[in-house]
């Protein structure tokens, strides 16, 4: 078989249904997709091929999936740090938003949030924002792989003037953007049940299902978001969303902190995926979701970042670590959520969460060919014994040499080859200046 491209001398770590570890193989891909997952015969070259790349005995593995983010919230890195989430929305994000958010200054930010993230090892993310449209359209200019969905939600918003028309809006968007680009899903994202009514809730779901997508809606971030609904509806979150019958296998659920055992029962019976966000649950002062409660029932369990602004990055690897030794010292059990597990988590559990794991996640033939290369020639990943392991606990988004998207080198040697980022940098700090000089003009 002719190859386009050919990764070889290096180990490979498939996360396959038997979670594979080839230590020195080679993986072909042709037109996009992955048709050859094998073992390097002693004295064996590498098969001929229109490019190939020496993985230099390092890592080679499916990219990481980030199930969870706002992309271009990336302006807003470090702008109101340290404050509690409804505080932190109401007082700084919302009404920065409100002034500064247009379809110019969101495609910036999602071309930073892209940089990042290929640079990072993330070849795939699912979230959703406002002016989606100019969301979608920088997501196609860096290469990267998305699930992005128009926000939805109860009150004037960047975009949506008239939240009467948030729907609609939604709708219209979803509907530009299904088959248009291969590499873009769309989707319609309910903020949360606390700034969605019931009537908005239904009907954002019912649009979705209509067109075949996937629903995301945040779920109990907070215990005042639990108090409060207790208090207003008798029900927990969970038990409000599952009244109002939008909890299915298409249901995308953010953070989940505030479950109890009826609701992760609720969750599994319905077949909702979860994005756990623990770093951002963590600076944000949320809590800490019950994610081996929710695996041990079954619940597709993913991993996500949030956005820059109560995360401050987009490093998986970074949550990876922070997901596998968080829920150990809540648990006081180091066996709790085991690095492979975690792997499976920012992988093929990613993919399946947003319903592409028959298409990406893993390193098996027939996928697309969204494949990262970990530079392990560095002290701090020597020596190697087990390189999941060394994945979740010793990698870091700095270890990534070389990132592919359906077959696409998009990072090479650490550099990003779609975009040129030194511009991007320079646009967005020009927006950083505006928000910085309003804001001192505010405090005035």
């Amino acid at each position: 078989m002719d190859f386009d491209a050919v990764i070889h001398n290096g180990i490979l770590v498939t996360v396959d249904q038997r979670m594979r570890i080839i230590l020195k193989g080679w993986v072909g891909i042709q037109a996009g997709i992955i048709r050859a997952v094998e073992v390097s015969l002693p004295d064996m070259a590498p098969p001929d091929a229109r490019l190939t790349i020496d993985a230099d005995g390092g890592i080679v593995m499916p990219g990481l999936v980030n199930t969870h983010t706002h992309l271009p919230m990336s302006l807003f890195r470090g702008l109101a740090d340290d404050l509690p989430l409804i505080d932190w929305l109401n007082s700084h994000i919302f009404p920065t938003e409100a002034r500064f958010i247009n379809p110019d200054t969101v495609h910036r930010g999602t071309l930073l949030a892209c940089a990042e993230m290929l640079l990072s090892g993330t070849t795939c993310c699912c979230g959703g924002y406002f002016h989606e449209d100019a969301v979608a359209r920088a997501v196609a200019e860096t290469g990267l792989r998305a699930v992005l969905a128009q926000g939805v939600i109860d009150f004037p918003a960047p975009g949506v003037p008239d939240p009467t028309k948030n729907i609609v809006h939604a709708r219209d968007y979803a509907r530009r953007w299904k088959g248009l680009n291969w590499l873009i899903t769309p989707s319609i994202f309910c903020h949360a049940p606390y700034t969605c009514s019931d009537g908005t809730l239904k009907a954002a779901k019912a649009a979705a299902d209509d067109l075949g997508l996937l629903f995301q809606v945040h779920v109990a971030e907070t215990r005042f978001e639990r108090d409060q609904s207790i208090k207003e509806k008798g029900l927990s979150p969970v038990a409000h969303l599952d009244r109002l019958g939008i909890l299915d296998q298409q249901t995308l659920m953010a953070h989940c902190v505030w479950v109890d055992d009826a609701d992760i029962a609720t969750i599994s019976r319905h077949g909702c995926a979860v994005a756990h966000c623990p770093e951002s649950n963590m600076k944000l002062a949320s809590g800490i979701a019950p994610v081996t409660g929710m695996r041990s029932a079954g619940i597709t369990v993913s991993l996500g970042t949030d956005g820059c602004a109560s995360n401050n990055d987009l490093d998986l690897f970074g949550e990876m670590g922070t997901a596998a030794k968080l829920h150990k010292v809540a648990t006081f059990d180091p066996t709790a959520l085991d690095a492979a597990s975690v792997l499976k988590m920012a992988t093929i559990d990613g993919a399946r969460a947003i319903g592409l794991a028959d298409r990406i996640g893993s390193l098996e033939t027939g996928k697309q060919a969204d494949i990262i290369v970990i530079d392990t020639r560095a002290p701090h990943l020597t020596p190697m014994y087990h390189p999941d392991s060394h994945i979740v606990y010793a990698a870091g988004r700095a270890d990534v040499r070389h990132v592919i998207v359906a077959g696409r080198p998009v990072v090479r040697d650490r550099h990003l080859l779609t975009i040129d980022i030194e511009a991007v940098i320079d646009r967005v700090n020009d927006t950083a200046r505006d928000i910085r000089s309003s804001i001192d003009g505010d405090a005035e």
